[in-house]
C-alpha cells in the first residue's frame, strides 16, 4: 500500500527545490549518496550508547559506521576527540553547555540581532538564557563585532564559557583574539562553526581548532550532509580539562539523548568522505567567489549590506534605506522564484516578525554549478524586485499587519513583473538540475 498523499507532497517539494534558487545560507542539497544513506535499513536499529559500549545488541556493524565518522571527522578537522550523535545544531549546544556551566553560570555570546544564534544566551525564551546567566555582546553600526567591547564586557562579566558562531554575521573570525579573551577571565571558548564548517574544512574560512577548548559544526549548511552535527575536543581543550571528552560525551548521552540515529551518522561518514574529495576544495572557493560577486553586485545596484559585503558565503541586505521590512522583500523574491529569509539588522527599529533585511547566502547555488555570471543575475533579479515593492510600507499600528500583508500578498501574485522574473528565473534553474 503507498501512501499517495505523503508521496505526492514530497514530489511537490522536489519540484519545488528544482524550480527555484535556494538561497537561505542554511540551507544546500546533500548528495545522492548521502540521500540514500539516510533512507537506508539503518533508520531500523537502535544503538544507545557508543561503539564498542553499547546497552542493545546487534550493533557490530553500527559500531564500524560510527567509529569510521569519528575518524573521518578527526581528520578533517584534526582533532584528537570527536562526537557524531547529536541529532542537531541546538541540542549540541545544549550538551556543551550541560557539560561545562551549572545551571546559573555566565554564558557569553553573540547577540541575535547582531548575527548571533538563539542558543547563544538568547535571554527569555530559550534554554541558553533561562538556565544561564546572559551575558550578550555586540556589534557596532555597521555591523562589525566590537573586540574591544566585548573584551571589556567579559572583563565585567566574568563569563565561563565564550561561544563565538554566528547564523547572520558575513565576516570571519579572530580566533585567535577570542582566545585571548578567554584566557583573560579564565573560560572556556566554544566555536559554533555550523555556518562555516565547509569553509574551514577548503580553507576558505579560518580554523579555531589551534585556539577553541571545544568546536561545534552542524553537518548540513556548507558541509552538505545531513541535518545533525559534530562536537569536537581539541588538543587546547584536553590541556586545559583533561577528562574533557568525557564530560561532552556524558553530556550527550545519557545526558541529553537516547539511541542515536544511525542513517544519520552514516550519512554524516559519506559527507566527511566527500568533504575530503578535491572537488570539495573546489567547491568551498566556489562559495566565496560567488558570494562576493553576488555582493558587489548587489551593492552596485543600490543595495546597502550589512558591514558593507562578505567575507563568508553569507550576506544580509539592510532595507532601511529603502523603508521596507524584510517580510515583504522576502515574500515577493520568492513569489520570483528566489528564496531567502527575512532578518534583523544592527540597531533594528522593528520588532524581530517584521525585521529590516533579509539574509541570503551561495551555498546551494554553489552546489548546482552556478558561477559568478549567474550571481550578476540574480543579484539584478533581487534589485528589481526590491524596486518593484518599494511602495509597500508597513503600518505602524500590529492590528493593521496582518491586513497588509495579506493585501500585498495578493497584489504580488497578480504582478506580471514579478511573473516575468520567476520565468527567467525557472529557466535558469533547468539549466542546473539539482539531481541530474
Amino acid at each position: 500500500m503507498t501512501d499517495q498523499t505523503t508521496f505526492d507532497l514530497i514530489k511537490k517539494e522536489v519540484h519545488r527545490q528544482q524550480n527555484t534558487l535556494m538561497m537561505i545560507p542554511s540551507e544546500n542539497y546533500t548528495s545522492v549518496n548521502v540521500l540514500e544513506v539516510l533512507g537506508s535499513s539503518l533508520t531500523n536499529k537502535y544503538s544507545e550508547g557508543y561503539a564498542k559500549k553499547r546497552y542493545y545488541q546487534g550493533n557490530q556493524y553500527i559500531d564500524e559506521i560510527e567509529l569510521l565518522a569519528i575518524e573521518r571527522a578527526k581528520k578533517l578537522f584534526h582533532v584528537p576527540h570527536a562526537n557524531v550523535q547529536p541529532y542537531s545544531g541546538s541540542p549540541a549546544n545544549a550538551a556543551i553547555y550541560f557539560a561545562l556551566l551549572q545551571p546559573g553560570d555566565t554564558l557569553m555570546g553573540l547577540r541575535l540581532s547582531g548575527g548571533g544564534h538563539l542558543t547563544h544566551g538568547h535571554p527569555d525564551i530559550t534554554f541558553s538564557g533561562k538556565y544561564f546567566t546572559s551575558v550578550q555582546f555586540e556589534v557596532d553600526e555597521n555591523g562589525w563585532i566590537d573586540m574591544e567591547k566585548a573584551a571589556a564586557l567579559a572583563q565585567e562579566k566574568k563569563p565561563k564559557l565564550i561561544i563565538v558562531g554566528t547564523t547572520a554575521y558575513p565576516r570571519q573570525f579572530d580566533w585567535q583574539a577570542w582566545r585571548s579573551i578567554a584566557d583573560s577571565v579564565g573560560a572556556y571558548l566554544c566555536a559554533d562553526i555550523s555556518h562555516i564548517a565547509g569553509l574551514v574544512a577548503t580553507d576558505q574560512h579560518p580554523s579555531p581548532v589551534q585556539y577553541a577548548h571545544v568546536v561545534m559544526a552542524t553537518t548540513h549548511k556548507t558541509l552538505r550532509g545531513p541535518r545533525g552535527a559534530i562536537i569536537m575536543v581539541t588538543e587546547e581543550g584536553i590541556k586545559h580539562q583533561q577528562d574533557l571528552p568525557e564530560l561532552i560525551d556524558r553530556a550527550v548521552f545519557p545526558g541529553l539523548q537516547g539511541g542515536p540515529h544511525d542513517n544519520v551518522t552514516a550519512a554524516i561518514a559519506v559527507a566527511l568522505y566527500e568533504a575530503m574529495q578535491p572537488e570539495f576544495q573546489t567547491y568551498g572557493k566556489k562559495i566565496i567567489e560567488n558570494a562576493r560577486e553576488l555582493a558587489d553586485k548587489l551593492t552596485s545596484a543600490g543595495l546597502s549590506l550589512v558591514t558593507g559585503g562578505t567575507d563568508n558565503h553569507l550576506m544580509v541586505i539592510d532595507l532601511r534605506p529603502q523603508d521596507l521590512v524584510g517580510n515583504v522583500v522576502a515574500e515577493a523574491l520568492e513569489q520570483a522564484g528566489i528564496v531567502t529569509n527575512r532578518n534583523a539588522v544592527p540597531s533594528d527599529p522593528n520588532p524581530p516578525f517584521y525585521p529590516s533585511g533579509i539574509r541570503l547566502g551561495t551555498p546551494a547555488v554553489s552546489t548546482r554549478g552556478m558561477g559568478t555570471t549567474e550571481m550578476a543575475l540574480i543579484a539584478y533579479w533581487i534589485a528589481s524586485v526590491v524596486d518593484l515593492v518599494s511602495t509597500y510600507k508597513l503600518p505602524q499600528k500590529s492590528d493593521e499587519r496582518k491586513i497588509f500583508m495579506k493585501d500585498f500578498r495578493k497584489d504580488i501574485a497578480l504582478n506580471n513583473q514579478i511573473a516575468k522574473i520567476r520565468t527567467q528565473v525557472t529557466e535558469l534553474c533547468n539549466k542546473f538540475p539539482i539531481y541530474s
